[in-house]
């Protein structure tokens, strides 16, 4: 074997440090980094699939009978805000992506500069072992045979001994360049890798993220498209109602007036109704669930608090609209919300002198459903004491009574108030 025959070069050092350790941590680190970016692609994906699920039920529910705008306005105000969400962590992996991009640039000079360095450290050692071949140096045996000084032949044994150490050094270091460059080739094929694998995965998540924008674009517009039409029922009710407000102390003498006759027409249904469960044709308890009583039509009204003066007071407001106004093209067949007995057909006297026609079924001795505002005709079979089955058509809807265009007016009575009808849906 022959080493440490020459020195190296003037000028030539020969490199130390930690590269190799380097390249190793940096490798480490991005292990890391990948990890954590499939937990945030991950993390992600459950955001995407949750908002397409809450979107998909916001649109179903804005398309079923009888829609609660308002309901679905909010949930379209919290889905805005996941929108954002989504949005946020979908763009930190558009920086991701960037950044890997960068990443690899660096790793990949890195790598090109480290082979060039092992090259000319090659090629340098590879000199001095062809050297040693080709020396005219007096060998330390001559100089001692020539009858030189001990003292010369220890110097130059110093000299072979120097350059021996350089010469292993310069080989060790070639062996560490050798697995830095392993190292640093490993992470550029896993930066590449890596950056390719998330600038697939962020596409994929533009597309989902672009799929539920489209969709809740949709969800609003249809929102948009249903408030206008109720937003034009009710500009007309306020016209009509605007002349009872110019004269308050008439509408509060109406309103007293039809307040009295409701009790009067109660107490007559009480009667009516407790003959029919004493004849076992009306249940002690309903046991069941109710159905909108038209298929189509949008909602002008809902249960609760109203700002029309027309309405009496009530659970603690002052103006309380008990039921639910539905508004379909004239004529619409009006449908029994669940089976029960007819237990009033008629004209709603307590509106005064321009009553409703209504049909009230009684469900159990405690509930009962009220149909008003309807054309004052009545389907075959339906009369005071008559059975009716669930969506058996019991009246169509009008404009009877102090309306401004046809709508039915739906009403849930229990225990002698007047309910929310949805909860009986």
């Amino acid at each position: 074997m022959v080493i440490g025959l020459l020195g190296a070069p003037t000028g030539t050092q020969v490199a130390h440090g930690d590269e190799l350790a380097d390249a190793k941590a940096k490798q480490a680190q991005l292990k890391k980094e990948v990890a954590a970016q499939k937990a945030r692609v991950a993390e992600l994906n459950e955001l995407q699939g949750s908002l397409a699920s809450e979107i998909r039920s916001t649109r179903t529910e804005l398309k079923a009978i009888g829609a609660d705008l308002e309901s679905v306005r909010k949930r379209i105000t919290k889905l805005e805000i996941r929108i954002d969400e989504v949005r946020a962590v979908y763009e930190e992996l558009v920086i991701q992506v960037q950044e890997m991009d960068e990443e690899l640039v660096r790793v990949t000079a890195e790598e090109a500069a480290k082979r060039v360095e092992l090259t000319e450290r090659r090629a340098l050692l590879a000199d001095r072992v062809r050297n040693a071949y080709d020396t005219d140096r007096t060998s330390p045996l001559e100089t001692f045979l020539s009858g030189g000084t001990f003292t010369d032949l220890l110097a130059e044994m110093s000299y072979y001994i120097d350059v021996a150490e350089q010469d292993r050094e310069l080989a060790l270091q070639i062996t560490r360049d050798k697995e830095t460059l392993a190292t640093l080739h490993e992470t550029v094929a896993a930066t590449r890798e890596r950056t390719n694998e998330l600038r697939q995965e962020t596409a994929a998540q533009k597309r989902k993220l672009d799929l539920s924008l489209a969709e809740l674009k949709e969800t609003r517009a249809e929102l948009k498209r249903l408030e206008k039409a109720v937003a034009k029922a009710l500009k007309q009710q306020e016209a009509r109602y605007a002349a009872l407000k110019r004269s308050k102390a008439n509408a509060a003498a109406v309103i007293k007036k039809a307040a009295a006759q409701q009790k009067a027409l109660a107490r007559k249904i009480d009667t009516i109704i407790a003959k029919q469960v004493r004849r076992g044709n009306i249940p002690s308890a309903f046991n069941g669930t109710m159905r909108w009583p038209m298929d189509n039509f949008t909602i002008s009204g809902n249960f609760g608090c109203s700002s029309f003066s027309w309405y009496a007071p009530g659970n603690g407001c002052a103006h309380f609209h008990n039921g639910i106004d539905m508004v379909a093209p004239y004529g619409t067949p009006v449908k029994a919300a669940a089976a029960g007995t007819v237990v009033y057909v008629g004209w709603n006297w307590a509106d005064g002198s321009d009553p409703a026609w209504i049909v009230i079924v009684a469900h159990s001795s405690s509930l009962r459903s009220w149909y008003a505002h309807m054309q004052p005709r009545r389907p075959d079979g339906i009369s005071v004491g008559a059975s009716v089955s669930k969506g058996q058509v019991v009246g169509w809807e009008g404009n009877t009574g102090r309306v401004t265009g046809a709508h039915l007016h739906w009403m849930v009575e229990h225990n002698g108030n007047f309910v929310n009808p949805r909860l009986f849906l």
